[in-house]
């Protein structure tokens, strides 16, 4: 069995696509989207020994671009901020929530007393010596 010679362009090629999905916070086969080697190995697809060994350079292109960038991409801090965002609002939306449970808890403990002077107002008339009526002459 021979060996299928390696295309080290398309290599290449594949380590800049996932240099740039990884930055770009869009990776399709890291399961992190860190801005590491591994990931970027990971993201690549291709084996280590072949990132490491023969593509070496765009490694340290990659570690030179995540300094850059303070190590998070931009997608991801965005996704970030919207994260604590809707965690405010959460918080918000829960305390507002709890207010309205106390203001429900209060309208049908009235509801229950209107209900019982009620039954109590019918009983009385119910009980009540009838009344005769005067008719108009």
């Amino acid at each position: 069995m021979s060996r299928q010679p390696r295309d080290r362009d398309a290599e290449q090629t594949t380590i800049r696509a996932a240099i740039d999905r990884l930055l770009a916070g869009t990776p399709l086969r890291s399961s992190t989207g860190k801005l590491t080697g591994t990931e970027l190995i990971a993201e690549s697809g291709l084996r280590r020994d072949v990132v490491y060994g023969d593509h070496r350079d765009l490694v340290e292109e990659f570690q030179a671009r995540v300094k850059t960038q303070h190590a998070v991409p931009a997608a991801v801090e965005k996704v970030a901020e919207q994260n604590r965002a809707l965690k405010e609002e959460n918080a918000t939306l829960k305390a507002d929530l709890a207010t309205e449970r106390e203001k429900t808890k209060a309208l049908a403990r009235i509801a229950v007393e209107l209900s019982l002077e009620l039954e109590q107002a019918r009983e009385e008339l119910a009980s009540a010596p009838t009344v005769t009526r005067i008719r108009n002459r």
